[in-house]
């Protein structure tokens, strides 16, 4: 069974909006009894799906290069709320996610045992990226990166992803044939 669930995590918050139907906008406001159950499982959701990125250690960054969809391989930190992500200076992609809205996905699909009955899942989060230069501790929680990158010495570069949306698939499976 393959499930989805998106996660609004508030950029819009406080817009007050309504939606179609009088149901609540992004804020998750239902009128003045406050937020609606669905905002609490978003809440909720968007809180598992950072756990779940927490428990790898590389993702995929897409981005928008010279007006074309591209995807880069990253090291990632959940770090406060936030991913922080480590690339190779040399290849230039950090300046193309300075300042746009990129993506951020990670997966467990190679994990798994063949025939296991363990869960599979995956995380999307976009958002604003910006470049950064991370505290100390949090560079050495990413450990030492590759010696090279397509036979260059490796030049870490940092960005932070503020996670605006959120999404979580998962596949589960019968343990019954």
């Amino acid at each position: 069974m393959l499930s989805s669930r998106p996660s609004d995590t508030g950029a819009a918050a406080g817009s007050g909006t309504s939606g179609p139907s009088g149901t609540s906008g992004p804020s998750g406001a239902s009128g003045p009894s406050g937020p609606s159950a669905s905002t609490v499982s978003s809440v909720a959701d968007k809180r598992r799906a950072i756990e779940l990125l927490g428990s790898v250690r590389y993702g995929r960054l897409a981005m928008s290069m010279r007006a074309l969809p591209f995807l880069a391989v990253a090291r990632h930190l959940v770090v406060e709320g936030g991913v922080v992500l480590r690339m190779h200076r040399g290849l230039g992609f950090h300046e193309s996610c300075d300042g746009s809205v990129v993506a951020y996905g990670a997966d467990n699909f190679n994990s798994p045992a063949s025939g296991s009955t363990e869960d599979l899942w995956s995380v999307q989060f976009t958002g604003p990226a910006e470049i950064v230069e991370p505290a100390f501790d949090q560079r050495e929680r990413f450990g030492s990166g590759p010696a090279e990158v397509n036979g260059e010495h490796f030049d870490p570069v940092y960005l932070r992803l503020d996670p605006h949306l959120s999404h979580m698939h998962t596949l589960t499976f019968d343990a019954s044939p």
